[in-house]
């Protein structure tokens, strides 16, 4: 199915990756719903700017019931129901390595928040999504991960723990769900430049990072998203199951 064709769900969607992620599928003509938990202006703002292809939707995530009435109130909106779904939304985080909690301080909670963000999160918008795509035979399921579990070189205990186990049923979706023709992938960053939570990066990790890619960058946002076009597109319908790092080389294995 072409990209034009979809309707994509971003969620987590009003700021940072998330309306970069928006602006490339509305940009390819997809029918894009906003989710946002708590920026509503950001929200309404990318929805008045990018046009009728696009609806703002509150939702919490980590509810099921609230995601049960974002894809009703999408499928009623649009006509049809959601057939791509980009997990995008994260609980409140941010990169900085010298505040970030160490082995002998981090404590569960911390976890906890994390793994339903990530995990709880894209398994309510799956499950939800579901009916919808069976009955098209199609459908997307792209997943948004990091390169920090492969090269972990700041240790993010929670949030690497949380991601590495959203790649887990990332592959374990794909087994499940492939019959019914429909594909889930991951697409992981590194370090992007720059979103919300990047912000508090000191200036000098940017530059080691884009020093030891082979392109001699860091990643921003709208490359990234960019990326995540290849996964909905016809030229993916292969390929599940898949972790593609988009880093501009940092990792290569």
């Amino acid at each position: 199915m072409q990209l034009s064709q979809q309707r994509v769900l971003v969620t987590g969607g009003a700021r940072g990756l998330g309306q970069h992620l928006v602006r490339a599928f509305a940009r390819e003509g997809a029918q894009v719903v906003i989710n946002y938990l708590h920026s509503v202006d950001a929200a309404q703002a990318l929805a008045a700017e990018l046009g009728p292809s696009t609806l703002a939707v509150q939702a919490d995530v980590t509810d099921r019931r609230q995601v049960d009435g974002l894809f009703a109130h999408a499928h009623a909106h649009f006509g049809h129901p959601i057939n791509c779904v980009v997990n995008n939304a994260l609980a409140a985080f941010s990169f900085n390595g010298d505040a970030r909690a160490k082995a002998d301080t981090i404590a569960w909670p911390a976890f906890r928040a994390q793994f339903e963000g990530s995990v709880q999160g894209a398994l309510n918008t799956v499950q939800a999504a579901l009916p919808g795509m069976r009955a098209q035979r199609f459908g997307r399921i792209i997943n948004i991960g990091t390169n920090l579990f492969q090269n972990p070189v700041v240790p993010y205990h929670d949030y690497t723990a949380a991601k590495a186990a959203l790649l887990s049923l990332t592959r374990t979706l794909a087994g499940d769900l492939g019959p019914d023709g429909i594909t889930v992938n991951m697409l992981s960053g590194g370090l992007l430049r720059t979103t919300d939570a990047s912000a508090a990066t000191p200036e000098a990790v940017f530059d080691y990072i884009a020093a030891n890619t082979p392109l001699r960058s860091v990643t921003t946002p709208a490359e990234f998203a960019d990326a995540a076009l290849f996964f909905a597109s016809p030229w993916s319908r292969a390929v599940t199951g898949q972790n593609l790092v988009v880093d501009g080389g940092l990792v290569r294995d």
